[in-house]
């Protein structure tokens, strides 16, 4: 075969294009408008177009549906507005408004109020009204029982900081070489000589420690029957009951004593807050039992619990049942010292009787 080389090449031709100037869209998704005509309605919609501009868009004849790109086609923009692109006939190119909240001609975006951070009338008077069923609550509950309940005390007994707590577990626990054990005091705006919150001082009684601790007693408690394999949800009542008995118990025994000796010092919160911190020591132990430590080991853990929990009371309550005299103006007699003195170690020895009732689950 032979190659014919004797007259030059044709001279090149650049292509003339022949394929649309848009791609065609797939089937699936609708007609995207022409970004030549894009409009955004700011005010008012434009006035549509007379039935002569609005050309019906002839399809291919595969039946695929792609336009024709050599037919001129408008089709207005909107958020909102629905058209439809393959029957645009005379009054068939009008905007269709869409659902609730989407904007139709001659209107804004009828979206809630709340979306942009202002309340409506019916928040406000949602507002109003859980404002005023608060308020309404708060009376009642002070009028019927502010009374009884003496909720400055509560509010004091519970003001308590993350320092505090986690200060005041460290002393429960290991007593031993803290110093000092007198409580602070301060004087009001009143005059009144008032003494500080626990959050200013470390040694004040708190019933946010044993509130917790009481809690945790419960659930360790149903924690250690489960794994007895003998849970039942009658426990968490059964340990409930319990603890609260034991610690209504010794508070009575407590105030009996504190009346028979002519005790003044110490509020009923106080003598509840000492009540309560023997839950601290109870915990150990009972984890004790749920990591199935020795006997030995087990009855060791509750012996240093409840000496540590006995030198804390010591310590603490002396500042009660043995007031200073320069503080009180009161002085006693070597009688009322040594009955005072041997109350004070009942009071801290009797917690091995309450820790033995309550590690018993």
């Amino acid at each position: 075969m032979s190659y014919q080389t004797s007259h030059s090449p044709p001279p090149l031709r650049h292509p003339i294009p022949t394929h649309p100037l848009t791609m065609p869209e797939p089937p699936s998704t609708p007609v995207s408008p022409n970004l030549n005509n894009y409009q955004r309605y700011t005010s008012s919609p434009q006035p549509p177009l007379p039935p002569s501009h609005q050309q019906q868009i002839p399809h291919s004849g595969q039946g695929q549906g792609y336009p024709n790109p050599n037919v001129p086609y408008y089709q207005p923009f909107a958020p909102g507005l629905q058209s439809t692109p393959s029957a645009q006939g005379p009054g068939q190119g009008q905007p269709q408004q869409g659902g609730p909240g989407i904007m139709s001609p001659g209107q804004g975006f009828p979206m809630p109020m709340g979306a942009f951070g202002i309340n409506d009338a019916t928040a406000q008077f949602g507002m109003q009204l859980g404002q005023s069923a608060v308020a309404a609550g708060q009376e009642y509950v002070q009028k019927n029982f502010g009374s009884s309940i003496p909720f400055p005390l509560l509010k004091h007994q519970f003001n308590v900081s993350n320092s505090y707590v986690l200060h005041k577990l460290r002393i429960l626990l290991f007593p031993w070489r803290h110093r000092p054990w007198s409580r602070r005091s301060r004087r009001s705006e009143a005059g009144i000589q008032e003494w500080l919150p626990p959050r200013e001082d470390i040694n004040s009684p708190d019933l946010y420690i044993p509130s917790m601790a009481l809690v945790t007693y419960v659930l360790l408690s149903a924690v250690l029957t489960g794994i007895q394999g003998r849970f039942d949800p009658q426990i968490l009542g059964a340990a409930s009951t319990k603890s609260i008995f034991v610690v209504i118990v010794e508070f009575l025994v407590v105030k009996l004593g504190c009346y028979l000796l002519n005790i003044q010092g110490g509020t009923v919160m106080d003598v509840a807050a000492y009540g309560g911190y023997k839950f601290v020591g109870i915990i150990p132990t009972l984890l004790a039992t749920v990591l199935k430590f020795s006997r030995t080991l087990y009855w060791l853990v509750f012996l240093y619990s409840f000496c540590a929990n006995a030198f804390f009371l010591l310590r603490s309550l002396r500042y009660v049942i043995l007031p200073d005299p320069s503080s009180t103006g009161t002085v006693l007699s070597q009688a009322q010292r040594g009955r005072r003195i041997g109350f004070l170690f009942i009071i801290a020895v009797s917690q091995v009787v309450y820790m033995l009732v309550l590690v018993r689950i």
